[in-house]
């Protein structure tokens, strides 16, 4: 994990040394102050020319899940898509699974919320993630939806945007069932010591696939170039798919950082549990456009609330004084 040098990393394509210097690299910056703030701006411009690099492999990303699909399906017969079939809908199960039992059990046992009831509250985000296949343009709903629900602000600030990063529930599941079917497809013997360490590897390396559509892809490519015990060509045989898996694995990681929000400020003392309760019923009225929205009272709502119309003092009616 520790690298020989700062730039081999980058050069080889090693993410468990480029995640290692990443957080090294970053608590530095942190630590010097204000020095670090060039650096930091240098980093954000660079990553602006990234991500719109990275918009036009997306916009080609069809093009290329199309000849993927076609080259699977003729190089191994339409038997293919019976395979990669399973393995969607094991996916999308063990998804279910996690989200309805694993996630669902810490909610209703510690919070005492219930997971449908939370679907439900959330299901403009399902919507938007479901079209956008990531989790990062339902980030402000999110934080304003469970602020709304009694969160304390100090929490959902902190626990949302890091579980974006670190929490990544969908992620973990896609790589450990993609890996494992690489491995039997290729054919390749796995010990339960060896599949037990892909999963410690994947744990660690789901890190890097936050912040773009296709991530989990890019992460499990760099995983098993890295570990080289499951051969990283086999990754053709599920890029055809990978699109209609990655609705799944954007949905799990939003939900799992919604429960985790919620456990962590019933664990901190900051949920309003009653107010929760109210709102995931449908009895506190919508949640508010934006987060401001909570505490500052527009001038229309000052003006319905506050203005009354004031009558003008009676004046005593006095007859006129004569001489």
């Amino acid at each position: 994990m520790v690298p020989n040098s700062f730039f081999g990393p980058f050069v080889e394509g090693n993410i468990l040394q480029v995640i290692f210097l990443a957080v090294v690299f970053g608590i530095a910056i942190k630590m010097v102050g204000k020095p670090g703030e060039p650096i930091i701006a240098a980093v954000g411009r660079l990553t602006e020319v990234v991500f719109k690099v990275l918009s036009f492999v997306m916009k080609a990303a069809p093009l290329g899940a199309f000849g993927a699909m076609s080259y699977a399906i003729g190089k191994f017969g339409l038997s293919t898509l019976t395979s990669l079939g399973s393995l969607i809908v094991l996916f999308y199960a063990t998804s279910a699974l996690f989200v309805v039992v694993v996630l669902g059990g810490v909610l209703a046992l510690y919070v005492r919320l219930n997971i449908f009831q939370l679907f439900r509250y959330f299901k403009e985000e399902f919507w938007l993630i479901l079209g956008t296949s990531t989790a990062e343009p339902a980030l402000p709903g999110l934080m304003r939806k469970l602020q709304f629900m009694g969160a304390e602000r100090p929490t959902v600030g902190l626990v949302v945007p890091t579980g974006y990063s670190f929490n990544l529930d969908g992620a973990a599941i896609y790589l450990s069932l993609a890996t494992l079917y690489i491995a039997q497809a290729t054919d390749t013997s796995l010990s339960i010591g060896q599949q037990l360490g892909l999963l410690a590897v994947m744990l660690l390396t789901s890190k890097g696939a936050a912040g773009v559509a296709g991530g989990g892809f890019i992460a499990l490519t760099a995983t098993l170039s890295t570990v080289g015990s499951v051969p990283a060509a086999g990754i053709m045989l599920i890029f055809g798919i990978d699109k209609f898996m990655s609705e799944c694995r954007a949905l799990v990681n939003f939900f799992g950082n919604a429960v985790a929000t919620l456990f962590v400020a019933k664990w901190e003392n900051g949920l309003d549990l009653e107010r929760a309760r109210l709102v995931l019923a449908g009895k506190a009225g919508e949640p508010p456009l934006t987060t401001e929205a909570e505490d500052v009272i527009t001038d229309a709502d000052a003006e319905a609330e506050d203005v009354r119309p004031v009558a003008a003092p009676a004046t005593p009616h006095t007859a006129p004084v004569t001489s």
